[in-house]
């Protein structure tokens, strides 16, 4: 991996082919803007080509694994076909990379994981949370539809009837609560977080690693079978984007508000 192409993700190889992988915007929560969102696409490919690496475990630097998408990029985004276009294509690179990546990704979510963040934390292989950390897809909150990774793997991990539920209310999750609706792999402690993901990577790198990345093919299957929806629900928060509840959306969450949206005045 050449650090020196990534602004915000840095890399410390480990023992055994053990990649470190970590998102580094601490002081905006690690959100995603345009450059972030790119990196977050392109370095799946880039671990799957590396002779060096078996395994690659993501965490976020500071007390946030990924906050979403940054506020500035989202704004842009309600006023610009062509950005749509573009994180349409971005959003669809992170999902698919992680799946066809054939090597494990085991994600370290040692805070908030929301949006963007949240698919790279979920498709993860295994994935492990702390107990104070807390996520929620959040895009209901936006006024968007659930696209970046719900429709792919929220019904496989924890069921059609709790997807529905956490997607359409757009509630927070703490890490026990996504334990307990096999949301994620593992709960533990914070303090217990990085030593946790890094004991299993190790588990995992010095295992048989044909028959690893083979398993891991196989199950994927599971979840490219639900590329249908995926595509259609990533093209219809694209196309809800382009519209007013998208823009109040946006500007509430930077007035730090309740929004209002236009489509559910009683005028309209």
């Amino acid at each position: 991996m050449d650090e020196s192409t990534y602004e915000h993700l840095t890399f410390e190889p480990r023992e055994d082919g053990v990649l470190l992988i970590t998102i580094n915007r601490p002081e905006r929560y690690n959100a995603a803007d345009e450059v972030l969102h790119r990196e977050l696409g392109r370095v799946w490919r880039e671990v799957a080509e590396d002779p060096d690496v078996r395994v690659a475990v993501i965490t976020g630097a500071g007390r946030a694994f990924c906050a979403g998408g940054d506020l500035e990029m989202l704004a842009q985004m309600t006023t610009s076909y062509a950005r749509v276009a573009g994180q349409l294509r971005e959003a669809s690179d992170i999902v698919y990379n992680m799946v066809g990546c054939e090597k494990p990704i085991i994600s370290a979510i040692n805070g908030i994981a929301v949006g963007a963040g949240l698919t790279v934390a979920l498709l993860a292989d295994i994935s492990v949370i702390a107990a104070e950390a807390r996520l929620t897809d959040g895009h209901l909150r936006l006024g968007v539809v659930a696209g970046d990774h719900a429709a792919i793997i929220w019904p496989l991990l924890c069921s059609i009837a709790k997807a529905k539920y956490y997607l359409l209310t757009a509630d927070f999750i703490d890490g026990a609560e996504a334990e307990r609706i096999g949301l994620v792999s593992r709960c533990v402690p914070r303090t217990e977080l990085l030593d946790t993901a890094l004991g299993l990577a190790h588990r995992l790198a010095t295992g048989p690693q044909d028959a690893i990345r083979l398993t891991k093919r196989s199950l994927n299957n599971w979840v490219r079978s639900a590329g249908p929806a995926f595509d259609a629900s990533i093209a219809l928060e694209m196309l809800t984007f382009l519209g007013d509840d998208a823009r109040e959306g946006v500007k509430a969450l930077q007035e730090k508000r309740d929004p209002s949206f236009p489509s559910a005045r009683a005028d309209r």
